[in-house]
């Protein structure tokens, strides 16, 4: 980062590029081996659900971070000041880690694969390569397609009406001002009251009652959007449509971070997680290339704002398969379960 605000434009494209892209690779890595450490440190599942909901509330925090005030600094200091000082925070996080231990349970498994097979040989480097998909769907059978399956389709909302919210709110008639004054103030709130939500939730009922709960007030949310567009673009109407949403995406992602953190093997996983990570992320990512398309093809036959509307709720629609799936999956682990004996 401090490269890339010391370099600019000026110095090229390509040299700016490649530092982006040293970025880019290293806060990947970094997400990796910090959601494996997150995991592997948990005790049991209640310790599991507090990680995922502080590992949320801090990614928030750190959004909130970058969106916003990198802005003031850059209107004080200049972008290259800015990035320098950016940079620069990232002694936080290094410090925190050097000091921190490695997972007792996960480091005595690790030491024990490499006593068994070190890594230089080809059965270690097969294990660490292969090993991690292997022991996922061995651990899991078939069910682990339909779990695959129902990550992937589970933030499909989210992503898909992601491109479309800014031009939304500009051609409906609300300011840029407008916009970052209510989710800096009510949809933060909001944004950590579904957090709190989410991790409570997780704990009390479980995985996929949670993620049943969060994929219908996720779907809701989205669909929500659509009341700015046929009932006008009133701001109380508009706060509250962002609360819920605010809400409904953080529940959403808590009961979500939780459920992939439960599905991983101590040995594994960093690539498991990896793997689950990367499953709930690419579908949203194709589709939402789709979504300006959508809009502007409604907009032939229904009008631009009624077209908006129409794409919302169609948004909201696509967290129905998700939902359906996780009820079948907590449905079928419900029946594997052995009925308790009789007193």
């Amino acid at each position: 980062l401090a490269a890339m605000g010391g370099t600019g434009t000026k110095a090229g494209l390509a040299r700016l590029g490649a530092f982006a892209l040293v970025v880019a690779f290293a806060s990947s890595t970094q997400d990796i081996v910090v959601d494996a450490w997150r995991i592997e440190s948990a005790e049991d599942e209640e310790e599991q659900g507090l990680l995922a909901s502080a590992y949320q509330f801090s990614y928030r925090l750190a959004l909130l971070t970058t969106d916003s005030l990198i802005l003031i600094v850059a209107a004080a200091v200049g972008w290259r000041m800015s990035y320098g000082i950016y940079g620069a925070c990232m002694a936080v996080g290094m410090i925190a880690t050097w000091f921190a231990k490695e997972p007792e349970r996960a480091d005595a498994v690790m030491h024990e694969k490499e006593r068994e097979a070190p890594l230089w040989t080809p059965r270690g480097f097969f294990d660490a390569v292969v090993g991690p998909f292997i022991a996922f769907f061995r651990a899991h059978g078939w069910l682990a397609l339909v779990m695959l399956a129902a990550i992937s389709l589970y933030r499909v909302p989210d992503f898909v009406m992601g491109p479309m919210s800014n031009p939304y709110y500009h051609d409906i008639g609300l300011s840029k001002e407008t916009v970052g004054a209510v989710r800096g103030s009510i949809g933060l709130i909001a944004t950590f009251a579904g957090i709190a939500a989410g991790g409570f939730c997780s704990l009390k009922l479980g995985h996929m009652r949670a993620l049943v709960i969060g994929g219908i007030l996720h779907s809701v949310a989205v669909a929500a959007y659509a009341t700015l567009a046929f009932a006008g673009a009133s701001i109380p109407l508009f706060a509250l449509v962002m609360a819920g949403d605010n809400f409904g995406i953080t529940f959403a992602g808590v009961a979500l971070i939780a459920y992939m953190s439960s599905l991983t093997s101590l040995g594994y996983t960093a690539t498991q997680y990896a793997l689950l990570s990367s499953t709930y992320a690419w579908l949203g990512k194709i589709l939402k290339g789709f979504s300006g398309a959508a809009v502007e093809s409604l907009s032939t036959t229904h009008g631009l704002i009624h077209a908006y509307g129409i794409f919302f709720i169609a948004c909201g629609l696509t967290g129905v398969p998700a939902v359906l799936l996780f009820a079948a999956l907590g449905y079928w682990h419900r029946r594997k379960q052995p009925a308790p004996a009789a007193a």
